[in-house]
Parts: C-alpha cells; sequence; structure tokens
C-alpha cells in the first residue's frame, strides 16, 4: 500500500462558539485540499449561553471531541484536556499543530513540546486580551503567559497588522515569527431587502441599525443602546436589531425596556445573511477586536458600517470610502448613524464600495491559499512521513 505523504495537521480551538475562530476554523476545515492535507479538528464544548456554530451550519463537520478543552479555566480539568491532546498527538503525529484562542493555545502548544512529535506550531491571534479584557495583575500575567507561549511557537498568526503591532508592542514574540493572514469569510445568499424585512418582522419602511454579536462586555452592546438611544433622539422613527446572545442578555433588556418598542432582539440565527440585507446600518461598538467577521459580512452585503476605531477594525472598514470610523463615545458614534440615515446616497456608495473592497480581499479561497502555503513552508526538510496510528473522530 502506498504511504500517506499528505502534510497532517491538528487543529485546535477550545470550543466552537459563534464567532470569528471558529468561523476560520469551519473554513479551512471544508477549503484545505483533501489530497495533501490531512486536516484533524479537536474542540471541547460551547456554554449553555453561547450560539454553537456547529449546530447553526447545514453541513456536518467532524470534530474530535476534547470534554475538559471549553472556556473555563479548572486545573483539574486543564489537566486531564492537557493529557488527552498528548495521546492524540503521539498517535496521529501531526506536522503541523495549529491552536485558536487562549486557553487552546495554551494547552495546544504545551502538549507539542510534551509529546515527542516535534511538530510545527502556529498559534492564531484573532484578537487579543491586551484591551477590554483584563487589567492589572491578570493582563500582566496574560502578557507573561503569551511570551512564554510564543517562544514554544514557530509561527504567530494574526488575523491583522494592528493586532500584531499591539502584541510586538507588549513583547509578545519576535517579528520574524509573525504572520498577517486577514479572515476569510463566505456569506449565504442575501435575500432583497423587502423580503428580508418581512423575515423577521420588521417594518419595511423604518431606518434601521443592527448589532451582530455576542452580547458580552468587550462587544459593549450597553454603549450600543447608549447610541441608539442618541439616534432616536434625532431619527424618532429608527429601529435596532440585536442578533446575538451571552451573558448580558439580562442587562440588555433592561436597559431598553424605556424604548422598548424600537428593539428587536433575535438571539443567534443561521440566516445572518438576512440580518444585513434587511438593515440601514450595521453597527459595531466593541472596546477591542481583531477583525470583526460582521464587518466583513456586512460589506460583502453591501451595507456600510460604523465602528469603534479599535484593534484592526480600520483594516476592514476604510473611513469615509467603505464605511465610518469613530471614537467610543456613544454621541460620536450616534453622529455617523445619523449622518448615512439622512443621506441615503452616501449610504448606498459606501456599500457598494464595501461590496467590492470585501470580496475581493476576504474571500474564504484567499485565507486557504495563505494557510495551505504557511504550513507547505513550515513542512519543508522537516516532515516525518511516518504513518499515523488510526484515532477515533467524533462529531
Amino acid at each position: 500500500m502506498k504511504p500517506d505523504t499528505r502534510i497532517r495537521v491538528m487543529e485546535i480551538i477550545a470550543r466552537m462558539n459563534v464567532g470569528g475562530p471558529a468561523t476560520q476554523a469551519i473554513g479551512l476545515y471544508e477549503g484545505l485540499n483533501r489530497e495533501d492535507f490531512d486536516h484533524r479538528l479537536h474542540t471541547g464544548h460551547v456554554g449553555g449561553n453561547e450560539g454553537d456554530h456547529l449546530q447553526l451550519r447545514d453541513a456536518p463537520v467532524q470534530v474530535t471531541r476534547i470534554p475538559n478543552l471549553g472556556r473555563s479555566i479548572r486545573p483539574t480539568d486543564d489537566l486531564r484536556a492537557l493529557v488527552q491532546l498528548i495521546g492524540a498527538m503521539r498517535a496521529f503525529r501531526p506536522h503541523i499543530v495549529h491552536t485558536r484562542t487562549t486557553k487552546a493555545g495554551a494547552l495546544g502548544r504545551t502538549a507539542a513540546r510534551l509529546s515527542g512529535v516535534n511538530p510545527a506550531v502556529v498559534h492564531s491571534f484573532h484578537g487579543h486580551l491586551l484591551y477590554g479584557y483584563f487589567t492589572g495583575v491578570k493582563r500582566s500575567l496574560y502578557v507573561r503567559s503569551e511570551r512564554v507561549l510564543a517562544s514554544m511557537s514557530d509561527r504567530l498568526m494574526t488575523v491583522g497588522h494592528g493586532v500584531r503591532d499591539d502584541l510586538l508592542e507588549a513583547g509578545i514574540g519576535r517579528p520574524r515569527q509573525y504572520v498577517v493572514i486577514p479572515p476569510g469569510v463566505r456569506l449565504g445568499p442575501v435575500p432583497e431587502r423587502g423580503a428580508a424585512r418581512l423575515a423577521l418582522r420588521l417594518p419595511q419602511d423604518a431606518p434601521i441599525v443592527a448589532y451582530v454579536g455576542r452580547l458580552t462586555h468587550v462587544k459593549r452592546p450597553d454603549r450600543f443602546i447608549a447610541t441608539a438611544k442618541a439616534v432616536l433622539a434625532r431619527v424618532p422613527d429608527c429601529h435596532f436589531v440585536m442578533c446575538g446572545n451571552g451573558e448580558l442578555r439580562r442587562e440588555a433588556e433592561r436597559e431598553i425596556e424605556p424604548v422598548r418598542e424600537s428593539f428587536h432582539l433575535l438571539g443567534w440565527r443561521q440566516d445572518v445573511e438576512t440580518v444585513y440585507a434587511a438593515a440601514d446600518v450595521i453597527l459595531l461598538t466593541s472596546d477591542n477586536e481583531g477583525t470583526p467577521l460582521t464587518l466583513v459580512e456586512a460589506g460583502m452585503a453591501g451595507i456600510p458600517s460604523v465602528s469603534t476605531r479599535v484593534g484592526s477594525v480600520a483594516e476592514i472598514v476604510k473611513d469615509g470610502e467603505t464605511g465610518l470610523l469613530s471614537g467610543t463615545d456613544s454621541a460620536e458614534l450616534a453622529a455617523r448613524v445619523v449622518r448615512l440615515l439622512s443621506d441615503p446616497a452616501l449610504a448606498r456608495r459606501l456599500g457598494d464600495s464595501a461590496r467590492r473592497w470585501t470580496t475581493a480581499s476576504f474571500g474564504v479561497e484567499r485565507l486557504v491559499a495563505d494557510t495551505e502555503a504557511l504550513y507547505r513552508s513550515l513542512c519543508r526538510g522537516r516532515r516525518d512521513l511516518r504513518p499515523a496510528r488510526s484515532t477515533e473522530v467524533t462529531a
């Protein structure tokens, strides 16, 4: 029998919750050339208040479950997950270990070092925890641990130049370790605006501003609501859609109560393209981002965005060309939103430009090609082509 000489890739992500890391992992899983790559995806379970990316998809994806690899940090469970990852590596003998998200990056890179397999190690930063997550001692511990983990990595992949520069400024890794590979997205067919509003039970003629993402602290749904109230003072017939869920759902419900008739809380939806199609403006209010897929998807749908100028957002939204950028003040954000709502010609021009820009720059095919090239470069001259032992794959 001819030996299997494919490049073996073991990808590790803590959980497949709705968001950028899971979207990129799935795009890669589906797009890698199966004749050249044997790609295995290892993940934990999604928390109860998060949307499960795998459940919201039509197509099944085979994954290997590591039960204790989820978001929560518990030393005993994390040790079990580490042991399981080491065993999986010794069985599969990957040429590449590719980790995503902070916890999976820590356990996966440690397992690669302890396994004795000697794979090339890639870690993806889809954003970072330097701003908006931790302060003081916790931030210091995060930076120190990432510096150590960077020394165990062959490549550090970031989704944008801004994210890379922030990490380098914090002393995490060396410039030659970094490679910038922007995200890749494939948006489903975008319905006609009237049909989209009908499907979501939204008014046909009112201005609509949408938020798409987790209801969590760093995304600042409270700032979205404050901005919405400021917009309503000037555009009283405007409606606001919040598509997503998270630990701040109940808090958001309390905050919108005085203007409840202007808000629509949709939860997680499989047909996110319907939300974009129904909107006049997409509003992102985060304290910190990598290159948020919400803005990429909105652009592909031809909808202009207003966003805080954080992380690598400016690498997606070209201010004044494909959308409008703002500081974090809700009054400033509201002024940008009102500008687009009151000037349909400007909004249409920015939306058309956003569609051309995002479609050309953030397609999933480009993501796959860039990642394949990275994997091949890491494997040149170092591949152990002994076949792997069989491993059980469970959905």
